[in-house]
């Protein structure tokens, strides 16, 4: 987390004033272990929050403008509570500015003006839920500091999730925003994302760490297939309607049931998505078994599986992505590795036993950047709590 002293007198440069008033909150960022593009087609994930996120220092103003600036991005600017249109131009502002927007149509407008200023420790575009953090830990602190003591953790993750969808313009699942907002310490989350049913998982990895990697090479989800590949899920659910008049989403099927009426899809590739997703979501179930039998290895595979999968089926990998997992694979003591995230570049997440972890840095930094020319950087990652108020 970041240094609160240093973060207040950033604030006080930035905003001038005085430090009366100014509170801080924090969200973390999310690694989902297995279960990928699952979310929006209404099956299950099972993500975790990380031990680092996104800081918020937050003070109320005298008037209806919103101040927003960040340590990690040059842009900052002052909006008018009452104009909040989302403008290209604004970069990043929009996603407050969008869960600003969204907490109104919800019934909770605000009733003044905030300077905010937000440290981040998740990079940008690697998969990690940067977006979803600043999102979660914006709704929350607004609503605390508009005195709402008790937050719907869960409708909180729905309003953000609506904001990213509707005002941000990218069509990502709920799992992002529910797992940054309900996380907790040392557990992962077993999420249905069409019912939100949820249950946590406890998360002992025994021996082992898990090891998160970017590729650096930075990834945009409204730049990327990620709304296409969407679309074609939507397009396998009207071609299996056939067979199932009241299907809404592809996490409503088994595997036996895809393979049984696959003819009725003809586009080959439509398939693909589909066999991807209705397998990834019996994945994620196995895994928590597998888990909470302490059955590592079997995890572990699960996670190589579900890596190939996305590789072959979904087509969301793509060299980077390939090349860390291939890497990791080939060091002992690595007992699984798969992309986490949307993909098109961002993470890897890795199992790996305790004492082969800075041999594993050692050797996937090496062939890696061989073969792709960038340097990766690892993350030891623990696994936090929620979004919350910091002292």
């Amino acid at each position: 987390m970041a240094d609160l002293d240093a973060l207040k007198r950033a604030f006080l440069d930035r905003f001038g004033g005085g430090g009366a008033g100014i509170r801080a909150f924090h969200a973390p960022g999310r690694v989902n272990l297995i279960g990928e593009h699952t979310d929006y087609n209404g099956g299950c994930v099972f993500p975790a929050a990380l031990n680092f996120g996104t800081t918020m220092l937050i003070r109320p103003r005298g008037d209806r403008k919103l101040a927003l600036a960040s340590e990690n991005m040059p842009k900052a600017g002052v909006f008018d509570l009452d104009g909040l249109a989302h403008d290209p131009a604004d970069d990043w502002m929009n996603y407050p500015k969008g869960v600003v927007v969204h907490l109104a149509k919800h019934g909770f407008p605000l009733s003044r003006g905030y300077d905010i200023l937000y440290c981040g420790e998740i990079p940008s575009g690697s998969g990690l839920s940067s977006s979803a953090s600043i999102e979660v830990v914006t709704g929350y602190g607004l609503l605390r500091m508009e005195g709402h003591d008790a937050v719907d953790t869960v409708r909180l993750a729905q309003i953000a999730q609506e904001a990213e969808n509707r005002y941000v313009g990218v069509n990502c699942g709920i799992m992002d925003q529910f797992a940054v907002a309900n996380g907790r310490k040392n557990h992962a989350i077993l999420l249905r994302c069409d019912t939100l049913e949820h249950r946590l998982v406890p998360l002992d990895t025994g021996g082992c760490k898990l090891v998160i990697t970017h590729t650096n090479k930075r990834r945009g989800l409204a730049d990327t297939a990620y709304n296409e590949r969407r679309a074609q899920c939507e397009k396998a659910v009207a071609f299996l309607r056939t067979a199932f008049p009241d299907l809404k989403l592809l996490g409503e099927l088994s595997p036996r049931q895809l393979d049984d009426h696959a003819r009725l899809i003809p586009d080959a590739t439509v398939l693909k998505r589909a066999r991807h997703v209705i397998e990834e979501n019996r994945r994620v179930l196995e895994a928590v078994k597998a888990l909470e039998a302490n059955d590592l290895a079997a995890f572990g595979r699960l996670m190589v599986d579900s890596h190939r999968s996305l590789q072959h089926l979904y087509e969301v990998t793509g060299p980077e992505l390939d090349a860390l997992v291939d890497a990791a694979l080939d060091v002992d003591g690595v007992l699984g590795s798969r992309m986490t995230g949307a993909g098109f570049g961002g993470c890897t997440v890795s199992l790996v036993r305790e004492d082969r972890v800075e041999a594993f840095r050692r050797r996937v930094g090496d062939v890696y950047t061989k073969k792709t020319g960038l340097v990766p950087t690892f993350y030891v990652c623990g696994i936090g709590d929620g979004v919350k108020e910091v002292e």
